[in-house]
């Protein structure tokens, strides 16, 4: 049977339920629905490293941090004071397998911190209703996403059995894939110029902490409307955003590989 053009987002897990389809595959209505979905994958994200990390010390370490004015906030997040204090949160012995969790603590602590000072979420509301049948009957976390009559080629699968044999940190690591496929592709369904949006931090190349202030000013005047159409320039902010964390030498994002590896070699 041929499948035919639709981005479906469902799951189903404790008291988490939520299922939705797109398939009016209109550029912007595409961008609407998957930050919706990428909002949504990055509020649970935490919810579900809870067993590796101490993610109650890693919100009052951001509570902390995020008394400080926007720049000396993420001078301390760069710091190597506050990658310590991150280290003693993790729950794991192994020094290789705890550096891999330092990271994806520091991206938690990284967009909460942000999160009080400027925007880390697209504008659109999370999922939070269950539109459509729950494709399986099983506890899951399901991302489909498949586009292929357009100018735009999207084919992409994501998606976890639950059962109780199923590490959470699995579960987080697929809500973190699901965010950076996302995140490569609403530019292009947005029209968000990604490469116009490099070029403006361009004059930044290895940020030394001296240097940090000065690329969040450089942010703070970054012309969204010169990047994006109307319905897409706050989006387009945190895209400049991310790229002003990654000139920096931090991550917006939870990375998916870091949770990879940790699960590999546990």
């Amino acid at each position: 049977m041929k499948v035919g053009d639709q981005i479906v987002f469902t799951a189903h897990h404790g008291s988490w339920k939520v299922a939705d389809r797109l398939i009016d595959m209109e550029d912007e209505k595409v961008a609407h629905f998957i930050a919706s979905i990428s909002n949504t994958v990055n509020a649970k994200i935490p919810e579900y490293l809870t067993e590796v990390m101490n993610v109650a010390g890693i919100m009052s370490l951001a509570e902390e941090i995020g008394r400080k004015d926007l720049s000396d906030a993420i001078v301390a997040l760069k710091s190597p004071g506050t990658a310590r204090k991150l280290g003693a949160l993790i729950f794991e012995e192994d020094k290789k397998l705890r550096k891999h969790l330092v990271d994806v603590a520091k991206a938690v602590l990284v967009r909460e911190v942000l999160s009080k000072k400027v925007p880390v979420e697209y504008p659109e509301e999370p999922l939070s209703e269950v539109r459509i049948v729950f494709p399986y009957t099983e506890d899951h976390v399901n991302f489909v996403a498949f586009h292929v009559s357009g100018k735009t080629q999207w084919r992409a699968v994501r998606r976890l059995i639950i059962d109780d044999k199923t590490p959470m940190a699995d579960v987080a690591r697929l809500l973190a894939s699901i965010n950076e496929s996302i995140t490569l592709k609403l530019p292009v369904y947005a029209g968000i110029d990604v490469k116009g949006i490099d070029s403006w931090f361009g004059e930044f190349k290895k940020v030394k902490k001296a240097e940090i202030p000065a690329v969040v000013e450089k942010y703070r005047h970054f012309p969204a409307e010169n990047y994006a159409p109307d319905p897409f320039q706050e989006h387009a902010r945190v895209y400049a955003l991310r790229k002003a964390l990654e000139k920096i030498g931090l991550s917006l994002d939870v990375p998916a590989k870091s949770l990879e590896k940790y699960l590999e070699k546990k």
